[in-house]
């Protein structure tokens, strides 16, 4: 018999090397399946580390949100459109905002430009029931609007009402609304400035509280509360080149806000308090840089007016086409008057009835008159 062969040394190297990487490859892609069976066997939920009780601070803010979300409303307009083709009118969808309710009646405070130009609007409470909203009137000067719904029961409570004339910059504020439609948010800043004045549509709004406290489109309307939760301002508008927030945003004093509401209650509008003159910013400001002096040019008096018992002289023009300037208004009681927009805002912080004192420029000379205010045309 021939001998037996013996494996050729490079084949048996060769074929322990195959299997070792065989073991190698099948050990490679098994090792994630295998640790992956361990760790389910011993997987369990961490432990809980307790957390403690809030932070004071913390829970104010939970209670300010909890107390005051309920009186918060949300608010849907439509407008409405007429077709060029059908000429049929519908309505479509025009914008949201914010609200609250002001009193049991079913009062909602909101501004007037969330409701100006729509046709209807929708009020949301909190508890998700929604009602049809009647206007009851506006006050564009102020940026108010009050509507009404009716409730038959369950209406949620007014929001509980504080004052802005004692505000001080640096003072915690928060702002509940429905910025871009996302209901019941609360964001939180500081006071950050006083008695700031914005333009809005041609109008003048004045005594505007500023704040960093995060504000945006959906939130024109809602409160904004101090740290006890009282109600300091109406949101109304922001300052941002691209339209969100920027980090100032302004709010109308609980103050104007307790004076204006009332009258548009009562009125179905607000009525200004005046002394019954004409005036014009532009002329104002041509006539009072000819004289030397700040203040309002008295332009025309109106026949029985304050103006006209307490002797108010108005500017005249004489035969060659002159301006003689008559009485020149420099304050009311000790509050100076630079412009008209100055003087309106000023006496808006008096009511009809109320007497004042004006500081007269008078040819050159510097007199004092008083004067009952009465009511003026309705804003």
């Amino acid at each position: 018999m021939p001998p037996e062969s013996q494996p050729d040394p490079f084949l048996r190297r060769l074929r322990w090397l195959t299997w070792a990487l065989v073991l190698v490859v099948a050990v490679w892609y098994l090792l994630p399946w295998v640790e992956r069976y361990v760790i389910s066997l011993s997987a369990e939920p961490r432990a809980i580390m307790a957390r403690g009780e809030l932070a004071a601070d913390e829970q104010a803010t939970i209670d300010i949100f909890q107390q005051t979300s309920p009186s918060v409303v949300f608010i849907t307009t439509r407008q409405r459109v007429r077709d060029h083709w059908s000429r049929n009118v519908f309505t479509v969808p025009r914008g949201t905002g914010s609200g609250m309710v002001w009193d049991k009646l079913g009062h909602v405070v909101t501004n007037n430009h969330v409701i100006e130009g729509a046709s209807d609007a929708t009020v949301r409470l909190n508890d998700g029931r929604s009602f049809q909203a009647a206007l009851v009137g506006t006050s564009s000067a102020h940026d108010l609007a009050v509507l009404r719904i009716k409730v038959p029961f369950d209406l949620p409570p007014p929001v509980a009402i504080g004052t802005s004339g004692d505000l001080q910059v640096g003072q915690k504020v928060f702002a509940i609304g429905n910025p871009f439609g996302l209901d019941y948010t609360l964001t939180s800043g500081l006071v950050s400035a006083l008695d700031r004045a914005l333009e809005e549509n041609g109008v003048t709004i004045q005594h505007l509280i500023q704040t960093d406290a995060a504000i945006n489109p959906g939130n024109s309307g809602g409160p904004l509360l101090d740290s006890a939760g009282r109600l300091i301002g109406v949101n109304t508008a922001i300052y941002s080149p691209s339209g969100a927030y920027a980090g100032i945003g302004f709010a109308v004093p609980v103050d104007t806000i307790n004076r204006v509401v009332p009258q548009i209650i009562a009125h179905g509008k607000y009525v200004r308090p005046a002394i019954g003159i004409g005036v014009d910013e532009d002329i104002n400001r041509i006539i009072t840089r000819e004289l030397g002096v700040e203040g309002v040019v008295v332009l025309s008096v109106q026949p029985g007016s304050p103006a006209a018992a307490a002797g108010l002289e108005a500017a005249r023009m004489n035969g060659g086409g002159d301006v003689i300037p008559g009485d020149v208004i420099l304050r009311v009681d000790d509050t100076p008057v630079e412009d008209v927009a100055t003087l309106l805002a000023v006496l808006d912080e008096y009511e009809v009835g109320d007497r004042v004192t004006l500081g007269l420029w008078r040819k050159g000379r510097e007199t004092e008159v008083a004067v009952v205010l009465q009511g003026g045309a309705g804003d």
